[in-house]
């Protein structure tokens, strides 16, 4: 297992469809596949561990299977995006269970917007990293 460089160009198309490929996934693991006992659980003030691993593991099984039917040699970037996924989703749980954030609290949006945000972001540093080291 090699890890890859960033490369100093970056071909468009590649990036584009990656990026389209990666929010997909994103798409896929955040809405569609996760449950309401994901959603609720991974935020809670206690027994969160258990529903924001699964919740993570959805993400990262996605993404080992996306990365190692497109890119073998990259399957391993799958475990770092459920790390990633998992720190980000359990950042923001802390700030919902030990702040109080709910729908009514005025930073509500503003915490899932960001949340969303770096998860988007980090899809764009594997799609960099990916289209970058074809």
């Amino acid at each position: 297992m090699t890890i890859p460089q960033w490369s100093g160009t970056v071909a468009i198309a590649p990036l584009v469809t990656w990026m389209l490929v990666l929010t997909v996934k994103h798409v896929v693991g955040d809405f569609f596949l996760q449950t309401s006992w994901m959603a609720r659980g991974k935020d809670a003030r206690v027994g969160w561990l258990v529903p924001l691993t699964v919740h993570c593991a959805v993400h990262g099984v996605l993404a080992i299977l996306l990365f190692a039917i497109l890119v073998p040699r990259l399957w391993f970037l799958g475990l770092i995006d459920f790390a990633v996924h998992w720190c980000l989703d359990r950042t923001k749980g802390f700030c919902v269970s030990h702040f109080g954030i709910g729908p009514d609290h005025r930073w509500f949006w503003w915490l899932i917007g960001t949340d969303q945000a770096l998860h988007h972001l980090t899809d764009f540093a594997w799609a960099m990293l990916v289209a970058g080291n074809p």
